[in-house]
């Protein structure tokens, strides 16, 4: 997992600014119920999407493990970000009307356990919002995929949508709907994919040997138009409700 203190620095910049965290504040927005009063934001980051998340009568947390990452967002949410873990939140049960995780549950082995501490700190009619199956967005169809595909497996994610569903489900969580935003910025051309192939950033999905690595990553490079990103992935949003 990145550090992400030393992240925080230059984390905006290299995920798509301002436009990306737009987008996904409104794809949160469009899946909290309008009568919600509270929301707090796990994995926050530098709070750049949670500052975003905002319409009148809802009030907005941020929470972040990363004191990196936090001294950004108290900046943009000052007196409502807290350090915590998004396991073991300091909060009592039933005390806020939406918990959102936006580019989190991917990056964890533990996605059931943030899940269920979600489910525990909603009160009844709270929603849940996650972004789900993050790694599969990212194949958008491009030629750059086609050499890709025969070499990825979402089996493995953590954030596979039906793992998500049925421990949302073992936690008194039902299906809400879903959404999605475009992640502005994050489309890769060949020759980032090959620089991150090189280096092993795709090990959730990517499980081949360094030959094969290699050999991939000489086959994206010898693309047309190696340079120039492909289309920016739709991530995808699905929120889940605590019954009462």
């Amino acid at each position: 997992m990145l550090d992400y203190n030393a992240e925080a620095a230059h984390y905006d910049e290299t995920r798509g600014g301002v436009p990306r965290a737009v987008a996904a504040a409104e794809a949160v927005l469009r899946l909290v119920p309008p009568g919600a009063r509270t929301l707090l934001d796990v994995a926050c980051g530098t709070g750049l999407v949670t500052e975003r998340i905002t319409r009148p009568g809802l009030r907005v947390y941020g929470a972040d493990a990363a004191p990196g990452m936090l001294g950004k967002a108290a900046e943009r949410l000052p007196g409502r970000v807290v350090r915590a873990d998004a396991r073991r939140l300091p909060l009592p049960d039933a005390s806020v009307d939406a918990v959102s995780a936006v580019w989190l549950l991917h990056l964890v082995p533990f996605a059931a356990q943030i899940v269920a501490e979600a489910a525990r700190v909603l009160r009844p009619g709270g929603v849940f919002v996650a972004t789900v199956d993050k790694d599969v967005a990212h194949d958008v169809g491009s030629d750059m995929d086609a050499v890709l595909r025969p070499y990825r497996s979402f089996d493995a994610a953590s954030d596979r949508s039906d793992r998500i569903a049925a421990c949302a489900a073992a936690h008194g969580l039902t299906p809400a709907g879903e959404t999605a935003f475009t992640g502005h910025g994050q489309g890769n051309s060949p020759q980032k994919a090959a620089d991150k192939l090189r280096s092993g950033y795709f090990a959730s999905w990517f499980h081949a040997d360094p030959a094969t690595a290699e050999a991939l990553a000489a086959a994206l490079t010898a693309l047309p138009d190696r340079d120039r990103p492909r289309d920016d992935p739709e991530y995808r949003l699905a929120a889940y409700v605590r019954r009462g």
